[in-house]
């Protein structure tokens, strides 16, 4: 007989255990087995094997949407680095702290259809950034910067605004991870003479680690998965310089109506997403062990 506790445990869990079956294992298991079929919601499922991996290394498209999801990679460390600065920051008693900490974390908690809406404003040939270069005598009066609809500068474009939204919450991350490092700890490395850089190097980076492999594993898979700014600001334009792995199985699975197809494509970037979630564990985890 199950003890009761344990059955009370089972009970309790059981509805979130129900709709994670529901709406993450099932469409996982679903999806993984549609990649290997033709499949367009009129007829039913007709296996083809391999036939839409092939197409995927066929398609000149695919490839330069991979290419530009590893290119987003580029975010990672960016947005890290400037989520530890800002942490460093903003962790301190000062007036007007709380203000800051809000302004930087505002972004984050903004509808992403805002946000591609007011940065495509601001990209345009006639908008803010351009405006102020040439009020700065930065561009000729005739001269524009096309942000979105330069094929070098788009994805690039598109990526600072990934940035700019998300490092408000890696600040907040780390903001949190500094504050649980005990004051002890600092208070012996200045007792001993360290100095604030040293302090920093040598205490509050590696008692820092854990924080850094998760923000670093989230940012990474979540870098490999951007799609929203790609939906909402360039769609994949101009000339699919914009165009993600995700991006590309959205236009396959709902605008060619090809969800074998766009299933493959999902199913090779949960791939190189396991892969690179090994990658973070294997370079970091070891060292805050």
């Amino acid at each position: 007989m199950m003890k009761s506790s344990t059955r009370n445990a089972w009970l309790f869990l059981s509805p979130a255990l129900l709709l994670m079956g529901a709406f993450t294992f099932w469409p996982l298991l679903f999806g993984g087995y549609v990649a290997f079929t033709r499949y367009d919601l009129v007829s039913p499922p007709r296996w083809v094997g391999l036939d839409n991996f092939r197409y995927l290394l066929d398609d000149p498209v695919f490839p330069q949407a991979l290419l530009n999801s590893l290119r987003y990679l580029l975010v990672v460390p960016a947005i890290q680095l400037s989520g530890i600065a800002l942490a460093a920051l903003v962790d301190r008693q000062r007036p007007g702290i709380r203000l800051f900490r809000a302004a930087f974390y505002l972004p984050v908690v903004t509808t992403i259809s805002v946000v591609g809406i007011m940065w495509s404003w601001m990209y345009a040939d006639y908008g803010v950034i351009n405006g102020a270069l040439r009020w700065l005598r930065l561009l000729a009066p005739e001269r524009d910067i096309g942000f979105l609809s330069d094929e070098d500068l788009a994805l690039y474009s598109v990526m600072f605004v990934t940035y700019w939204r998300g490092v408000g919450y890696y600040m907040v991350l780390y903001l949190a991870g500094l504050q649980a490092i005990p004051a002890e700890v600092q208070e012996a490395a200045r007792l001993d003479g360290a100095g604030g850089w040293q302090r920093f190097w040598r205490v509050t980076l590696p008692l820092l680690k854990p924080t850094i492999l998760f923000c670093s594993l989230i940012s990474t898979l979540d870098a490999l998965k951007s799609f929203e700014e790609v939906l909402v600001m360039t769609r994949g334009a101009p000339m699919n310089a914009t165009y993600t792995v995700l991006y590309y199985a959205f236009h396959q699975g709902f605008n060619q109506l090809d969800f074998g197809r766009g299933s493959a494509a999902g199913l090779v970037l949960t791939a190189a997403c396991l892969l690179l979630a090994w990658l973070n564990f294997r370079l970091l985890r070891a060292d805050h062990r």
